[in-house]
């Protein structure tokens, strides 16, 4: 078990560390045009972030313990499937979520 003094201190040095970059966007340069390379690279932020916080749970879902999951998988798919051809996030997020729960409902 962690020391609460030792806890607290990680809690505020992480606190302090988000500001920290946060701020040196929006306080520093946040008047000032960024470069163009810059902002290019900024647009596949979001492209990088979800696959990162969605492949774990694709792949090795607590629920089951780690276990493959023909729900998960099918409704990743779908929603891969969908954002390709209709070319809009919410569609394909909105599909696949459906996939998820029907297929859920109907295997359990």
């Amino acid at each position: 078990m962690i020391d609460k003094t030792e806890l607290w201190i990680v809690i505020i040095g992480l606190g302090i560390g988000s500001f920290a970059l946060r701020f040196a966007f929006t306080g520093l340069v946040g008047d000032r045009q960024l470069p163009i390379w810059l902002m290019r690279h900024l647009r596949y932020t979001a492209v990088g972030i979800l696959p990162a916080i969605i492949a774990p749970a694709v792949l090795w879902p607590a629920a089951t313990n780690g276990d493959f999951d023909i729900p998960r998988v099918s409704a990743a798919i779908i929603t891969l499937t969908l954002g390709l051809i209709w070319k809009n996030v919410v569609g394909s997020i909105i599909g696949g979520g459906a996939t998820l729960y029907i297929l859920q409902f109907l295997l359990s």
